[in-house]
């Protein structure tokens, strides 16, 4: 398990000047964790790249594995907000029509920056966001089941947790697959068969 200390930041940007330094810490570690892998990546690199001295860097960072955390719940943040507010606004939308649009959501969510996404997820049991990542999970399932809870006089499955369970999970499993494998394409034809797969599952005749 990483110790806590190492994986928190020190403290938060609360000047412009501050905010700028951190955000180009970030962004040279996207770049440099993209490019040359997680064990490739450390300290010295990043501030080089970012333009900043590393006393500088670890005035807000005591390692890399705080900013690659740092990164993580950048990076879910962003996730549950693009996925939230399309889910709220398709609430009283027909099922085919909000599954398709979670779907359309939810591979956006995965693919604004698939490599980066990837490495970000083999990381989190070595920077102690789990629970970051838990979190986010458990947002989508609430949101897939208050959806279900509307329309449940019109699918097959009753218990309603499981059913977000699954259609969440199955989401999650297929889209970072195809995202992160590098002769797939995630288009439109995906799109709709996951849709169709869902639907299948969901649909009481089907």
């Amino acid at each position: 398990m990483p110790q806590p200390e190492r994986t928190k930041p020190r403290k938060l940007p609360r000047q412009e000047r501050s905010r700028i330094t951190v955000e180009a810490i970030l962004i040279a570690t996207t770049r440099i964790l993209i490019e040359f892998g997680y064990e490739s990546t450390n300290t010295n690199k990043i501030a080089e790249l970012a333009g900043v001295s590393i006393g500088s860097l670890y005035q807000y960072f005591p390692s890399k594995e705080a900013i690659i955390a740092t990164l993580i719940g950048c990076h879910a943040d962003s996730m549950i907000c693009m996925i939230e507010a399309k889910l709220l606004d398709k609430q009283e939308a027909p099922l085919e029509v909000a599954l398709r649009e979670l779907v359309k959501v939810c591979i956006s969510a995965h693919t604004i920056n698939p490599k980066l996404h990837k490495v970000l997820i083999e990381q989190v049991p070595h920077v102690g966001q789990l629970e970051k990542i838990t979190d986010v999970e458990k947002r989508v399932k609430a949101l897939i089941r208050s959806y279900l809870e509307n329309k449940r006089n019109k699918i097959q499955p009753q218990n309603l947790d499981l059913a977000a369970f699954m259609l969440a999970h199955s989401l999650e499993s297929l889209i970072h697959a195809a995202a992160c494998e590098p002769d797939f394409i995630v288009n439109e034809e995906f799109e709709q068969e996951l849709t169709a797969v869902l639907l299948r599952y969901l649909l009481k005749y089907a």
